[in-house]
């Protein structure tokens, strides 16, 4: 009895450690529609305003409204987008990406210049 319940511990404890993936990548073989006409509110303090855009759920596109999420500080907000590869469509959901004010792929804190993208 107390073999059975260790075995059923140990299987229990294995299983809960395998990671998950926070998101998949979803292909998609057909091309997201044009995004819907949509009026983005004024700016808000402390807030970023992610546009609509579609998501591929239940086999088909579905339309997702637009919403102010709040600001991360040293952060910009990468809006989410379907990119092309290989005739395949593919979801980049938005995300927050550390602090790179000129575009130059080093971030702020390392950069000795960081509003000048030609220089870092």
């Amino acid at each position: 009895m107390i073999r059975k319940t260790i075995i059923a511990a140990v299987l229990a404890a294995s299983f809960a450690s395998v990671a998950i993936p926070a998101f998949a990548v979803v292909y998609v073989r057909v091309a997201p529609p044009e995004p819907r006409a949509e009026h983005a509110p004024s700016p808000r303090a402390g807030k970023t305003w992610v546009a609509g855009h579609y998501q591929w759920r239940n086999n088909r596109y579905q339309w997702v409204q637009g919403t102010w999420v709040r600001d991360r500080r040293g952060h910009h907000y990468n809006q989410p987008s379907w990119v092309e590869q290989d005739g395949r469509w593919a979801y980049q959901p938005g995300a927050w990406k550390r602090g790179d004010r000129d575009g130059d792929g080093v971030p702020n804190q390392q950069d000795r210049r960081p509003d000048n993208p030609n220089r870092s």
